[in-house]
């Protein structure tokens, strides 16, 4: 059911927001990059609330804290916790893709998963980290 799904990005919505505020204390050279990805997964956050509501759904509320991959310490471990929200973000759009006909819902979730693999891409660049980017996003590969 695609309002399950939507739950699901919400979920990895709320954890990337949580993520970036985590992070901000972390990375000093890419701090402009931190602020647009935090602003941009909080507009995405908003307008997931207001689709499941409208739809007659409760959003589900952020958790009180989420366990990075790894504790975050240094400006690497910030880049991983980073690389690995957006990569679960673009799990979550994916999976709204694959169980929703809704022209507008999947459109939302393209867009979601694009701008979420083109953010982790460039994550992965700034790390160092190959390949740097994913042939299928959201796939559950890399």
């Amino acid at each position: 059911m695609s309002v399950d799904a939507v739950q699901d990005a919400l979920a990895a919505e709320h954890a990337a927001v949580w993520t970036y505020g985590l992070v901000s204390a972390f990375i000093q050279q890419q701090a402009a990059d931190v602020a647009t990805g935090a602003t941009a997964h909080r507009a995405r956050r908003d307008a997931t609330e207001r689709w499941l509501r409208d739809r007659g759904a409760a959003p589900r509320p952020p958790a009180a804290a989420y366990l990075p991959p790894e504790p975050v310490d240094s400006a690497a471990s910030a880049i991983a916790a980073l690389i690995t929200a957006e990569t679960d973000a673009c799990v979550a759009w994916r999976g709204v893709l694959e169980r929703t006909d809704e022209a507008a819902l999947r459109q939302a979730a393209l867009d979601a998963l694009t701008v979420s693999a083109v953010r982790a891409t460039r994550w992965r660049k700034v790390a160092g980290v190959t390949p740097t980017s994913i042939a299928f996003p959201g796939a559950g590969v890399g």
